[in-house]
């Protein structure tokens, strides 16, 4: 049964902070850490509860475990133990990683070469990873790898960030006719604190900023509105996890030139080893920019800007999840959707991730290594990610 005893932010606060400083991983573990923790432990949810939960955060564009947290902090104390589930789980690994981004930007080449390109490497073996475990889930039949596939080519051959929320648009258009999704299972409902009303607020929130955020930097052009739009965008239209948002910030912040690709790539390998959500790697963009605001108020902007989605989706969605469950046009705009995101990523794997990492054999050799390490050995991305970087700085020693 779950509990009724409610907790107070602060207290939300600290538990999450405890997660978010010992969730490695990534999000399919995340997940399985706040099973442990909430359904277990403390009996906030039900077994089904959690279930229908984490169903409506995968069904949402973002960070489907931060999402899943701020919905928990939320049924506990309202709009403020959101903000408080967000800000433990977030903290440790978004300082950690704008600590690390200040350091390289200022010591100028702080970071040896070769554990630089090792940490390229590290990228190729996790997406890889990722493609894989999610082609698997998501695209378990020919129509959904047909989609997949046609998304990636199309993806390679015309590469920019709308084209690639063109490609979602059209492959969820595409899945109302080709997809046939079986009736939802029973489930428990979930502990909801938000009115429609507030519900219809938040939603319209959401679309207000997608659209008005380019709107505004289209008339009045500035480096902190570019920022906001790019990283707003890329948190409200990223199907499938945090690994999917490398293709679309990708997108955004190399091609403009306000971060490198080395630098982009290597961040990427970075975050793999830290605690909490993946879309910190925002923060770590953010104070690694070539030009203002970049530092401390970059990496603030960044990861506020693509987690912003996320609240007003959560808050938004929550009152109408009864409905939606139960929608199977919805459903099969869904299955569209997340076939697309798979080629997403799998276009990613091959650009910017192998094209700029994989240079010599040995290249090849440390990557397969690393992919069995990660899928038949079944390490810890952190442990790979610092394996490969070890093995790049070796290798130029």
């Amino acid at each position: 049964m779950p509990s009724t005893e409610q907790c107070r932010p602060w207290q939300v606060f600290l538990i999450f902070l405890r997660l978010g400083l010992t969730s490695f991983g990534g999000p399919v573990a995340h997940l399985g850490y706040f099973r442990t923790e909430f359904v277990t432990r403390r009996h906030w949810l039900s077994e089904r509860g959690y279930a229908d939960l984490v169903a409506l955060c995968q069904f949402l564009p973002g960070p489907a475990s931060s999402q899943v947290g701020i919905a928990l902090g939320l049924s506990q104390a309202g709009y403020r133990g959101a903000l408080a589930a967000w800000v433990g789980f977030t903290l440790p690994s978004a300082l950690a990683l704008m600590l690390i981004a200040q350091g390289i930007t200022e010591a100028g080449q702080a970071m040896p070469d070769g554990i630089v390109h090792g940490l390229k490497v590290a990228a190729v073996a996790i997406v890889a990873q990722a493609v894989w475990g999610m082609g698997r889930n998501l695209c378990p039949d020919l129509p959904r790898i047909t989609v997949m596939v046609v998304a990636s080519c199309w993806v390679l051959l015309m590469p920019s960030a709308w084209m690639q929320v063109g490609v979602i648009a059209v492959a969820g258009v595409l899945g109302l006719f080709i997809f046939k999704p079986d009736q939802p299972a029973d489930h428990d409902a979930l502990p909801v604190t938000v009115s429609r009303r507030a519900g219809l607020y938040w939603l319209t929130l959401f679309f207000i900023l997608l659209m008005g955020l380019p709107l505004l930097n289209a008339l009045w052009s500035s480096q902190t509105l570019s920022l906001l739009a790019a990283f707003y965008r890329s948190g409200a239209l990223v199907f499938g996890g945090g690994h999917v948002v490398l293709p679309l910030l990708q997108a955004e912040v190399v091609p403009s030139g306000w971060v490198s690709n080395e630098t982009f790539l290597a961040g990427y390998g970075i975050t793999q080893a830290m605690p909490g959500p993946l879309f910190t790697f925002a923060a770590f963009l953010g104070a690694s920019m070539q030009s203002a605001p970049s530092g401390w108020l970059g990496g603030l902007l960044c990861l506020v800007a693509i987690f912003a989605p996320s609240f007003f989706l959560v808050f938004g969605t929550l009152p109408f999840w009864e409905q939606m469950r139960r929608n199977l046009r919805m459903q099969a705009a869904m299955q569209g959707f997340n076939a697309a995101v798979v080629g997403l990523l799998l276009a990613a794997l091959y650009q910017p991730v192998w094209i700029t990492a994989i240079v010599q054999p040995q290249d090849v050799v440390l990557a397969l290594v690393a992919l069995m390490a990660l899928m038949v050995w079944k390490l810890p991305p952190w442990q790979v990610v610092i394996m490969c970087a070890l093995a790049g700085w070796l290798s130029v020693r």
